[in-house]
């Protein structure tokens, strides 16, 4: 039920501002990463793009139960908006813990996973703004999630050469867990840009 048309779809349209607003949230998290003294600032500003996200996604659904032509089946456009809500909400668990926390110091590490996500979610926006145009490009956007595959396996190797040196680095207890907490919500959210990767991957698929 691929149906493209000259004009957007409403609900591609919705995938594209979602994808817009993570990227948002990402750069905001990345940079609240590399100046956490500017952490109440930034933090609130990801959950401000959080909030909007949410508003995306409920217009999503709620559209989806008034009309009765969809550019793909029904399953595949709720799990698509809420994958895509679900990536921002951890962006915001990581900046709201991160401001909780009163995390003053960034290792390198933590650093580095902040940007693998930002750039695994500006992946996820690539492959989704070029969605509708799935049955010319359905290459470059399998080869996006395959990106989006590479970006998790990294993050799943930083995060566990963050958990070694956590462990090894002779901080207090109170210290470990709480890192220990923000690398796996890091780690959790590339997990989710991964999730989006595979359904964008059945998408294309089934119907390009």
């Amino acid at each position: 039920m691929f149906r493209l048309s000259k004009g957007q779809d409403p609900f591609f349209a919705a995938f594209a501002a979602q994808a817009a607003v993570a990227v948002r949230a990402s750069g905001l998290l990345r940079r609240l990463f590399e100046r956490p003294d500017e952490r109440e600032e930034l933090s609130k500003q990801v959950t401000l793009a959080e909030h909007e996200g949410d508003e995306l996604t409920h217009a999503t659904i709620k559209r989806l139960r008034s009309v009765w032509i969809t550019p793909l089946d029904r399953p595949d456009i709720h799990t698509l908006t809420t994958q895509l809500d679900d990536v921002l909400d951890a962006i915001d668990s990581v900046a709201e813990h991160l401001r909780l926390f009163d995390i003053r110091d960034t290792p390198n590490l933590a650093l580095d996973a902040a940007r693998v996500l930002d750039t695994c979610v500006l992946t996820v926006a690539k492959a989704i703004e070029i969605l509708p145009q799935a049955r010319g490009r359905a290459q470059e956007i399998l080869d996006l999630c395959r990106q989006i595959g590479t970006l998790e396996a990294d993050a799943d190797r930083l995060y566990r050469q963050a958990i070694a040196a956590l462990f090894k680095s002779g901080n207090d207890a109170i210290a470990i867990m709480k890192w220990r907490d923000i690398y796996e919500q890091l780690e959790a959210a590339t997990d989710l840009c991964e999730d989006v990767a595979n359904t964008l991957e059945g998408v294309v698929l089934e119907y390009a």
